[in-house]
C-alpha cells in the first residue's frame, strides 16, 4: 500500500513538471495578439493581420496584450500553487500513516513473540537407546514455558475450568516389549488423536524383540520410537528369580519416564501399555482433567480405568460420571513432572504399581477415575500370567460414547467441593442388610448403603456383591474415604465403613 501511494506522488510531480513545460512552450510559440477577427480569435486570417495592426498604432495594442498575457500566467501559477499544496498534504498524510503502520507491525510482532509459545525448540540430545531417526518432538522455550505456567496459575487462582489449558502438550507414552499386537493399541491411539502436535505418541520398547520393533517402525513419523538400552537380566535374590519380569518392567518404566520428562522435556504424560485399547474420547478425557490435576494438590494422577468397571457394575447411562479414588488404578494414567521428580529418586526395583499404593508414596492423595473405563486390556499374556484377567479384566466395559468433557465444568472434583457432597450422599443413603439387597425385598431405586466394619466383613460383602475384594495398603479398589460405589442389580450401592471414618488401616492388606 505504501509503495502504491509513493508511486502516485511521483506521478503527480512528473505531471506538474510536464504541465509547466507545455505552458511555457505554448506561451513562447503564441503569435502577437491583434484585434479579434470575424472568426472570433486573434489569429491570422482575421480581417486585420498582425502586420496591419502594427502599422496602425499597434503600440497600445501590444501593451494591452502583454498585460492580458501576464494575468493569464498569474492565474496558471495560482492553479499550480494549489496543486502543489494538495500534493504536499497528501504526502505528509501518507508518511504519517506509513509510520503508524510500522509501529503497529512492530508492536504486533513483539506481542506475538511474548504470548505465542508455539515455536518449537530443537529437541535435546537423546540418551543412549533412543532411535535418532525419529521425528523431532516439540518442546517449549523456557521463557514461554515460564509465562505459560504463570498464566495457568493465575487462572487456577480464579476458577478451574477445563478450557484453561487447550494448548497443553500431553504426550502419550506407550510401554512396549514383545507383543506384536501393540498394533491394535497404536491403531486406536492414532485413529482417535485429533492433534499430533498436542498429543505426540512416544513408544518405548524393552526386550529387543525384532518383530515388535518392525511393527512399531511401520508407523513412521506418526510416532517416536525409543528403545531401552539395558536388556540384561537383573540380579535378584533366589526367591525372586520368578519375578525377573517385574524387575525389568520397573527398570523400563523408570528409563522411559526419564526420557519423557528429562530428554524430551515434557511437563506431563499419559502412560499406557502395549495391551490397552482406548475409547473414542480418551484424549478428550485427559485434556479436560489436566487443569484439575494441575490445580488440586490433593490429586496425584488421573486414570482412565475403573477396577470395578464390569458391565453389570456400572451405570450404562453414566459415561460422563467421574469420581475421586484413593486407590491408584493405573492402566492408562496421567502423571505430572512434579510428581515424577518426587518419585524418581526412590523408584522401586520391582512391583512399581503396588509401591505407588503405599502410604509413603500416596501421601493421602487421590486420583480421578471414570464410571465407565476409557481403556480395556486385551493382553492375557504377560508377567502376571493372566492373574485377574479371566476373572475380572476381560469383562471390563469400554466406553463407546464420546463425552465432550472439555465443555463441562469439572470443578466439582476439587477436594473441598467433592468431599462435602460425597459424605452427605453416602451417609444419607438408607442402611440395608445384605440379605435385603440380594433377596430382592427392596423396591426403591436407591442408592443404598451396606456397612462393613472389618477387613473380613469387607471381603465377604465384596465377593457377594461381585466387586474386587483385594486391598492394597488397606485401600479397596476404587475406594474413596473407604467407600466403594457400584451398581448392583441396577441400583446404586455404597459399600462403606461406619460414619466418622478417618483413615485406612494398612494392616488390612
Amino acid at each position: 500500500m505504501v509503495r502504491k501511494k509513493g508511486s502516485l506522488i511521483l506521478c503527480g510531480a512528473v505531471l506538474f513538471i510536464a504541465w509547466n513545460a507545455l505552458l511555457l512552450l505554448y506561451l513562447w510559440g503564441r503569435p502577437p495578439i491583434g484585434r479579434l477577427g470575424e472568426g472570433g480569435g486573434a489569429e491570422p486570417g482575421g480581417k486585420e493581420e498582425w502586420g496591419v495592426a502594427r502599422g496602425k498604432g499597434g503600440g497600445a495594442n501590444l501593451a494591452g496584450e502583454v498585460i492580458r498575457l501576464a494575468e493569464e500566467v498569474e492565474n496558471q501559477l495560482e492553479v499550480q500553487k494549489n496543486l502543489l499544496k494538495q500534493i504536499e498534504n497528501h504526502r505528509a498524510a501518507w508518511a504519517r500513516q506509513k509510520d503508524v503502520g510500522k509501529r503497529e507491525t512492530a508492536d504486533t510482532k513483539e506481542v506475538q513473540e511474548k504470548i505465542v509459545p508455539q515455536s518449537p525448540e530443537p529437541p535435546l540430545p537423546l540418551k543412549s537407546g533412543v532411535d535418532h531417526t525419529q521425528r523431532p518432538v516439540d518442546t517449549v522455550a523456557p521463557e514461554a514455558e515460564q509465562e505459560h505456567h504463570q498464566a495457568t496459575e493465575l487462572k487456577q487462582d480464579l476458577v478451574v475450568t477445563t478450557a484453561s489449558s487447550p494448548e497443553a502438550v500431553i504426550p502419550i507414552l506407550v510401554i512396549a516389549c514383545d507383543r506384536v499386537t501393540v498394533k491394535r493399541s497404536l491403531d486406536r491411539l492414532i485413529q482417535y488423536r485429533s492433534s499430533p502436535e498436542l498429543n505426540p505418541i512416544i513408544v518405548s520398547q524393552d526386550c529387543g524383540h525384532v518383530e515388535t520393533a518392525r511393527v512399531i517402525g511401520s508407523y513412521g513419523n506418526q510416532l517416536t520410537h525409543i528403545k531401552q538400552p539395558e536388556l540384561s537380566d537383573i540380579r535378584v535374590r533366589p526367591e525372586h528369580r520368578k519375578f525377573q519380569g517385574y524387575y525389568k518392567i520397573a527398570r523400563h518404566y523408570r528409563w522411559a519416564l526419564d526420557q519423557v520428562f528429562h530428554t524430551f522435556s515434557h511437563s506431563s504424560v499419559v502412560i499406557v501399555e502395549d495391551d490397552l485399547e482406548v475409547a473414542p474420547d480418551f484424549f478428550e478425557y485427559f485434556r479436560a482433567l489436566y487443569p484439575i490435576l494441575r490445580s488440586d494438590p490433593s490429586l496425584w494422577c488421573v486414570s482412565a480405568w475403573n477396577d470395578n468397571g464390569r458391565d453389570a457394575l456400572v451405570d450404562p447411562s453414566g459415561s460422563g460420571l467421574l469420581y475421586r479414588t484413593d486407590f491408584f488404578p493405573g492402566l492408562g494414567w496421567m502423571l505430572l513432572k512434579e510428581i515424577w521428580d518426587e518419585l524418581e529418586p526412590k523408584w522401586p526395583s520391582a512391583f512399581w504399581d503396588d509401591w505407588m499404593r503405599q502410604p509413603e508414596q500416596r501421601k493421602e492423595r487421590s486420583c480421578i477415575r471414570p464410571e465407565i473405563s476409557r481403556t480395556i486390556t486385551f493382553g492375557r499374556k504377560g508377567v502376571s500370567l493372566g492373574q485377574f484377567f479371566d476373572q475380572y479384566l476381560r469383562y471390563i466395559k469400554l466406553n463407546t460414547e464420546f463425552v465432550p468433557f472439555t465443555k463441562h465444568d469439572l470443578s466439582y472434583l476439587l477436594k473441598e467441593k467433592y468431599d462435602e457432597k460425597f459424605v452427605r450422599e453416602i451417609y444419607s443413603a438408607p442402611l440395608v442388610k445384605m440379605e435385603d439387597l440380594q433377596g430382592g425385598g427392596l423396591t426403591g431405586p436407591g442408592p443404598y448403603r451396606v456397612q462393613y466394619s472389618s477387613r473380613d466383613s469387607f471381603k465377604v460383602f465384596a465377593r457377594n456383591l461381585g466387586v474386587m475384594d483385594d486391598l492394597k495398603s488397606g485401600v479397596p479398589r476404587t475406594g474413596y474415604r473407604g467407600t466403594v460405589s457400584f451398581l448392583y442389580k441396577g441400583r446404586r450401592v455404597f459399600l462403606a465403613p461406619p460414619e466418622g471414618w478417618t483413615q485406612y488401616d494398612v494392616s488390612w492388606s
